[in-house]
């Protein structure tokens, strides 16, 4: 630092300069390609059944939920360690690792804003967006929510992970397995009960997975599961001739099919709120992380 008795505050806005010329001169806006590019194969593929059907649904909200952790993480994984050598001298010099590590979170979250429209913008593009009763203003709005807040969690877990390793090389090799547990323990792929229940709630993916499902009204959707069996149970009275109508068997069938409802999903303004606050509590978690864990960047022997 040039000013050794400068403010926190001042440090703040000198850092945010930096970040600003090193986007521009590293190419950093390659990123905001990059989540375009991701945001857009990802909606390719997702399908019209989306927000139509629970199973469809289900699976696409994991699917945007997984893109927006993999953009935040990659974002900042290599943002702190690649310069750790410079924050040290700094750092002797006097800076305050908390207006260091802020610069980073106030402009990383400005990134993260304009990755969150972009997903926005091209899924809405290609996806049938819920026309359901929104509970903050409208359904676009909530997914944008949603987008920005997941996406920052991660940003800022990238950041606190780069805070503790030493080198780009070990971020990147640490990456795959905080995005693995991340999809394992998101509740999609497994039922998670007891320990693995608290495990699950301490993963970006499952606020956010929650928050997606509920601003589409999941419980409401028709059961994807019941809607097969029922075709099937239809086309088997065709086939047999059975003195039965398509109205008939769909009665018969949500009769004796049971639909589980889950309440972690349930269309209100308080649970969508609520799983936007666990995800700003991860955010606030992993900032902590990472100026902690550079407050002992002077104990680096390099």
């Amino acid at each position: 630092m040039s000013n050794a008795k400068a403010s926190r505050l001042t440090q703040v806005g000198i850092y945010l300069g930096k970040h600003w010329r090193l986007f521009l001169n590293e190419c950093g806006w390659k990123v905001l390609i990059f989540g375009a590019v991701i945001s857009a194969l990802v909606s390719a593929v997702l399908g019209q059944n989306m927000f139509v059907y629970t199973g469809e649904t289900f699976r696409g909200c994991f699917t945007l939920i997984s893109a927006c952790i993999w953009i935040g993480i990659f974002n900042s994984i290599q943002s702190i360690c690649k310069e750790r050598a410079i924050i040290q001298r700094e750092h002797y010099a006097g800076l305050h690792i908390s207006s260091y590590v802020v610069s980073h979170l106030i402009f990383q979250a400005g990134i993260c804003l304009v990755q969150a429209g972009i997903l926005l913008g091209i899924s809405a593009a290609v996806l049938n967006y819920p026309a359901v009763q929104p509970l903050f203003g409208s359904v676009l709005l909530e997914y944008f929510v949603t987008y920005f807040l997941v996406t920052y969690a991660a940003d800022v877990l990238g950041l606190a992970i780069s805070a503790i390793v030493r080198s780009p090389t070990t971020a990147m090799t640490v990456m795959p397995f905080v995005l693995i547990l991340q999809l394992l323990f998101s509740g999609m792929l497994f039922t998670l009960e007891g320990p693995m229940g608290i495990v699950g709630s301490a993963t970006i993916s499952k606020w956010g997975l929650n928050a997606t499902a509920i601003s589409a009204d999941y419980n409401n959707l028709p059961n994807t599961e019941l809607v097969n069996a029922t075709v099937r149970m239809q086309t088997i009275v065709q086939e047999e001739g059975l003195p039965l109508t398509n109205e008939q068997v769909d009665e018969l069938m949500k009769e004796h099919y049971e639909v589980e409802i889950n309440p972690d999903y349930d269309h209100k303004a308080g649970s969508l709120a609520a799983n936007w606050g666990f995800l700003l509590v991860h955010t606030a978690v992993y900032a902590a992380v990472a100026i902690v864990a550079l407050e002992f960047v002077d104990r680096d022997k390099r």
